[in-house]
């Protein structure tokens, strides 16, 4: 009787410990970590060799961020390497390897975001053409759920930065993956982005077409756990490739209104990328973001850093990807607001 009910004592004790709790404001995100790149790379070689043409996440890389207390991968592949034709089966020694990279993730206590990186395109043709019809992307994902689903360590992210389509074309191809997942039984946490590369600062802007604040708010999931994931970087034309920033507070400027539209609205919001370069004015602007972020953490879900990867030349200004042993600055501001609690990796 007096064992018993202390193991009923420990157990009560052990679930109040580890129970997710509300974030206080400053508080780290729930998701922190890193786009790790490679499977991405020559998409004019496709489906390409693997180890020459393009790479995942070899396991010291996915090591090495695990000990900065990170604890989520984003991990971009390319549509025609997992699925050589539309409506096809999935390319069997393909998921083999993303089941080793989510096996290496799994056991350093890291999720995995599955990002197929095609820009709502399938060999050069959009989303929504007699070629890539819209329920194309529905047949990917229900053969991926049929995969992962129920996999806690995995996340769905349904397509890198979809742009040069109308953004209602774009919401009918992500409603009906999302459908599709779930007809599966899936559960897990699907990521949504928006039209026109997915740009935060863009995001209730109509130069893509239709603002995605207006018609994304249409997004059906009968499983109720999706995030919208939005992406921003901070040089002179915000496209990320060249290692200026336009100041320190550009970060705010950029992701406020969407902070705003989601808390309206009751959203979640994941950033699944930004990237920066390592003078001064850029790393602040770093820090500032962040910081905005976690004192925002009813709206902001997570972010993933771009990018790291052996494959990054040395001198790529945006890479936390080690050099000689050494930490990049980038990664001097990241771990500050890292989620290192155990509860949540």
């Amino acid at each position: 009787m007096e064992e018993s009910m202390f193991r009923m004592i420990r157990l009560a004790l052990v679930l109040t410990c580890t129970a997710p709790l509300a974030n206080a404001a400053g508080a780290p995100l729930q998701y922190t970590g890193v786009n790790i790149s490679g499977g991405e790379f020559n998409d004019q070689s496709l489906p390409g060799e693997y180890a020459r043409d393009y790479i995942y996440p070899e396991p010291a890389t996915v090591a090495y961020f695990a000990t900065k207390g990170m604890n989520i991968i984003r991990v971009p592949a390319r549509w025609e390497r997992l699925q050589h034709q539309l409506d096809g089966s999935l390319g069997e020694q393909e998921m083999q390897r993303l089941d080793a990279v989510i096996d290496a993730a799994r056991s350093a206590g890291m999720r995995v975001i599955i990002d197929v990186h095609n820009g709502a395109s399938y060999n050069g043709a959009a989303i929504g053409t007699r070629t890539v019809p819209t329920d194309a992307l529905g047949d990917l994902w229900r053969r991926i759920a049929e995969r992962y689903g129920n996999n806690e360590f995995v996340i769905f992210g349904l397509m890198n930065e979809p742009n040069s389509l109308p953004t209602e074309t774009w919401l009918e191809a992500a409603n009906i993956a999302i459908a599709a997942i779930r007809r599966t039984g899936a559960k897990n946490l699907i990521l949504v982005p928006g039209n026109g590369w997915s740009s935060a600062r863009d995001w209730a802007g109509g130069r893509y077409g239709t603002p995605n604040s207006e018609e994304m708010l249409k997004v059906a999931d009968p499983g109720d756990n999706f995030a919208y994931e939005v992406h921003q970087y901070f040089n002179a034309d915000f496209t990320g490739f060249t290692p200026d920033c336009q100041g320190t507070d550009i970060g705010i400027s950029t992701l406020t209104p969407v902070t705003e539209w989601a808390r309206r609205h009751g959203k979640r919001v994941f950033l699944g990328e930004i990237g920066v370069g390592s003078d001064r004015t850029c790393l602040d602007a770093l820090d500032r973001t962040m910081r905005f972020m976690a004192d925002n953490n009813d709206v902001w879900m997570g972010w993933t850093y771009w990018a790291g990867g052996s494959w990054w030349p040395q001198d790529y200004f945006t890479s936390v990807q080690p050099l000689g042993g050494q930490d990049r600055p980038q990664m001097k501001i990241l771990e500050k607001y890292i989620k290192t609690d155990a509860t949540m990796r």
